[in-house]
């Protein structure tokens, strides 16, 4: 497949609407985009079903001359890049071998950085910005917007400090321009071999705030820290849920035997944790951000250092910490469904405790409510 095609069907595909997020192209199915959570296929001639050696092709035009990506499909089954079409978009894609063939996604990166504003972020955690060490973690599932919110955070940083930032990611997304920071931006493979290498090294650049793309292993973790401790600002992403599974699974990527003092770096070092999702705006107008904060207080690095016991949980931290900037996703959907934001069932459906946020809901919404209750109270004692 040529570049000059390969153009053409992105651009068709991107013109079916400015919310799409993915791109998407799998043997058996047509050339499709996600847009807010949905797969939609895109009709085009002669590809109403990708062939493998569509697939095929549109990996070879992808990857190019890139040995790195090229050598990480043969060896291990998927390959990270980023990609750019001058005029039209970047992105970050996924090249995947499945059954045989290729699978190709491709994350649609926007040309302008997100700001606050513009991602609806809480303005509490502008104060991130004034951080001078700490370890600030974004947390969530894969596509939930952990990427936007950091490159929102690193332009605020960018804009009214005077630092020196460096970014390590795989691939680099968002392209920061120096502002009144410098900005130097290290990508995977192409840059550096590790995460854990780049971090270690960047001890040596003398920058104020280093953004690692995803904490992935101990070795990451245990050099994160180290930043931290040695007066850095470090950023980055994980994989989990929520801000209490966060602290859960930091802990367990250390052997048992190191758990105290785990607990006690981690207690020291952590400012934020910030798990977010994303979920469908009411108006179909694209997707919002519900988003949990855990904040590094008296009362929550007593409780990391300590462990959770009997009345004594970083959930009720968060829960009651208020005041303190802290909240939590169940307060977080219903401030969104009373305010016409989200539904009442998208709410629901990316609840923590879906009963304890019906009871709370319990007011709201005439006879839907209390339906929804009746319902889950006749299905549980069916199932007793």
């Amino acid at each position: 497949m040529s570049t000059i095609n390969f153009s053409q069907i992105v651009q068709q595909m991107l013109a079916v609407s400015d919310k799409t997020s993915d791109l998407i192209f799998s043997p058996g199915r047509p050339p499709q985009v996600e847009l807010i959570g949905k797969l939609t296929p895109v009709p085009m001639p002669g590809l109403e079903k990708l062939t493998p050696a569509h697939t095929a092709g549109i990996a070879k035009a992808l990857i190019g001359t890139n040995k790195s990506a090229q050598e990480s499909l043969d060896n291990n089954g998927s390959a990270d890049l980023s990609f750019s079409l001058p005029g039209l978009s970047r992105f970050r894609v996924n090249v995947f071998k499945q059954r045989g063939t290729h699978a190709i996604v491709m994350r649609v990166v926007p040309d302008n950085i997100p700001s606050f504003e513009d991602l609806i972020l809480p303005q509490q955690l502008k104060e991130i910005c004034d951080l001078k060490n700490g370890v600030v973690l974004v947390t969530g599932p894969t596509g939930s917007g952990k990427s936007s919110t950091l490159a929102a955070i690193i332009d605020l940083i960018n804009e009214i400090k005077y630092y020196h930032i460096v970014t390590i990611e795989d691939p680099i997304e968002f392209m920061h321009r120096h502002k009144n920071s410098t900005v130097h931006q290290r990508e995977l493979h192409s840059d550096t071999p590790t995460f854990a290498y780049a971090l270690r090294a960047a001890l040596r650049q003398a920058p104020k705030v280093i953004l690692v793309g995803e904490i992935r292993d101990l070795e990451t973790v245990e050099v994160a820290l180290e930043a931290s401790e040695t007066g850095h600002l470090v950023l980055s992403t994980l994989h989990t849920t929520d801000a209490v599974k966060t602290v859960e699974r930091l802990i367990g990527l250390f052997p048992k035997s190191q758990e105290h003092i785990i607990r006690i770096r981690l207690a020291g070092a952590f400012r934020y944790i910030i798990s977010q999702r994303l979920i469908p705006r009411s108006d179909s107008k694209g997707r919002i951000a519900a988003i949990e904060i855990l904040k590094s207080t008296a009362r929550t690095r007593d409780y990391i250092e300590k462990g959770e016991r009997e009345g004594k949980s970083l959930y009720d931290a968060m829960k009651d910490g208020n005041l303190e900037g802290m909240q939590v996703f169940d307060a977080e959907l219903e401030r969104m469904i009373r305010e016409g934001l989200i539904t009442l069932n998208d709410g629901l459906a990316y609840a923590t405790n879906r009963q304890n946020l019906l009871l709370r809901l319990s007011d709201f919404g005439g006879g839907s409510v209390g339906d929804m209750m009746q319902m889950e109270s006749d299905e549980r004692n069916f199932i007793s």
